[in-house]
């Protein structure tokens, strides 16, 4: 059973590009998914089996997994894992037809823009030594002022120094955007960079650990939930608020939807789109603090 997930995960990672997180994520679900039928059909379980799930099957697997605390959106996600695992085992029509669990979309919940300094300023500020507080300054203005997820920032390698006006960023499934500086993210990387006590060489990580080694995306999502704290900023204020932040507060200034697509890296303009409703309620939210009949 092993090497078909192992199959899959190759599959994913090397054909269809996928990051290594969600590599990870549906190999995991491959594998719990076997095991499971394994016991369900009390048997071994071979590609000429896995061709022949039911729709009962899968809901019998679905059930399982709800008892054990999933979640209606993560319950979707496992069933679009489990469809493309068929599927890769057994052709097309081996993944039968199951309608998934209603998933209500939600809207990003940006910060404003003196929230978001504030919350870097304060990151930076608690860091126990001058380097790593500009290094966090650093990386959440890149979030803020460039619109990177967290794993492309700290994903950066020394090689884009010197900085230019732009930055060359390579996203989700390996896709390359360039992305312009401000003025400021460029004085804070540069400014990192000149207190960095580790050698950074070209094709080596730009933004390290305390000890040398790759900056971790848990140290900045750590920094970012004590600093909400102090603050008194919501749960949901994550470092990607800050890349929510960056798009709602560029697409409320007049930016081309078009334009923002390729900013944020999105391969679908329906993921881009989803700023527009943030966009409108919050001029729902003005209208009704400001108008005299609302």
């Amino acid at each position: 059973m092993d090497h078909l997930s192992a199959a899959w995960a190759s599959h994913l990672a090397r054909d269809r590009r996928r990051s290594p997180h969600t590599v990870r994520a549906y190999q995991a679900t491959a594998g719990r998914l076997t095991r499971f039928l394994s016991g369900h059909w009390g048997g071994a379980v071979d590609a000429a089996a896995l061709a022949q799930t039911s729709a009962a099957d899968l809901r019998a697997y679905l059930a399982q997994r709800r008892g054990e605390g999933l979640g209606n959106a993560s319950a979707a996600r496992e069933l679009s894992a489990v469809r493309g695992f068929l599927r890769f085992v057994g052709g097309d029509g081996a993944a039968p037809r199951l309608k998934g669990p209603r998933v209500k979309k939600g809207v990003p919940r940006p910060i404003s823009p003196d929230e978001a300094v504030a919350l870097a300023e304060d990151v930076a500020d608690e860091a126990r030594e001058a380097w790593i507080g500009a290094r966090d300054w650093a990386v959440l203005m890149l979030l803020y002022g460039a619109g990177l997820r967290i794993g492309e920032a700290v994903g950066l390698t020394a090689k884009i120094m010197p900085l230019g006006a732009t930055l060359s960023v390579t996203g989700k499934r390996d896709k390359t955007r360039i992305v312009p500086l401000l003025p400021q993210v460029r004085a804070a990387i540069e400014g990192y960079v000149a207190l960095c006590p580790w050698p950074l060489k070209r094709d080596e990580p730009l933004f390290r650990g305390a000890k040398g080694g790759p900056l971790s995306p848990v140290l900045i999502r750590r920094a970012v939930q004590g600093a909400r704290g102090r603050l008194g900023l919501g749960e949901r204020t994550t470092p990607h608020a800050l890349r929510h932040s960056f798009a709602t507060h560029l697409l409320g200034r007049g930016a081309d939807l078009r334009a923002l697509q390729e900013l944020l890296g999105h391969a679908s303009l329906s993921s881009t789109q989803i700023y527009t409703q943030v966009d409108a309620a919050h001029l729902l939210d003005v209208y009704r603090n400001a108008h005299p009949r609302a």
